[in-house]
């Protein structure tokens, strides 16, 4: 599992760079190429944009894709979540693909019966949110210590499957289980039989008793009534 492995106090040492680059301008070494344009970078390397045919020098490496909505830069959470922890950061649905934008959006104006607006640069928010984008995450955690990018350890298969529940009730049901073991063990031998036949009393009450038919007599010879 790919890990961010590498936040400061100021987030992941490949934030920043990713912030500031710029995208979607014709790649430097494969200008003369068709669909040159950058949108890609690497985490790994922290260095400038990336066009499709740069991805074979950087195998192995993790890569994430760029895109534009209103003139802006965004990525997917599909991609973003993967490395760092985006929380507090408004979401958007853009192509049915849930993204979030790379830098703030300043407005000045905040729509009429808006109550909550980013921290940073007071966009409208939903009031579930506190920032509108991962740039204007970074600076709200310079005044906020409790804020970071660090992605949290995801819950054991045990807390996943719903387990943990059922373990906490395995004691309980031991206990039971093994109250009734050693009550059996602790009857005489000589009771064995009564106990187990009233075992079979209480589960099938109803049931009639097995008779064995072959310790029985032989019939004599049938007589035919008279007429």
């Amino acid at each position: 599992m790919v890990q961010s492995g590498d936040e400061d106090a100021g987030g992941p040492s490949w934030l920043k760079p990713l912030l500031r680059t710029v995208f979607f301008v014709p790649c430097k070494i494969h200008v003369d190429s068709s669909k040159s344009e950058c949108n890609m970078y690497c985490l790994d390397c922290m260095e400038e944009s990336l066009c499709s045919y740069c991805l074979s020098l950087h195998k192995d490496h993790r890569v994430v894709q760029i895109r534009r909505s209103s003139y802006h830069n965004v990525i997917r959470v599909s991609e973003v979540a993967k490395f760092i922890d985006i929380s507090c950061v408004q979401t958007y649905v853009i192509n049915s693909a849930k993204i979030v934008f790379l830098n703030g959006r300043p407005q000045p104006r905040p729509g009429k019966g808006v109550t909550n607006t980013c921290e940073i640069c007071c966009r409208s928010l939903l009031d579930s949110f506190r920032f509108c984008s991962l740039g204007c995450k970074l600076g709200g955690m310079e005044t906020d210590p409790a804020l970071t990018f660090n992605l949290r350890p995801k819950p054991g298969r045990d807390s996943l499957y719903g387990l943990e529940s059922d373990t906490s009730s395995s004691p309980r049901k031991l206990r039971k289980t093994s109250s009734a073991f050693s009550r059996r063990i602790e009857v005489p031998i000589s009771h064995l039989e009564d106990d187990a036949t009233a075992t079979s009393r209480s589960i099938s009450p109803g049931t009639p008793p097995i008779v064995s038919y072959r310790t029985s007599k032989r019939k004599g010879t049938p007589h035919r009534a008279p007429f």
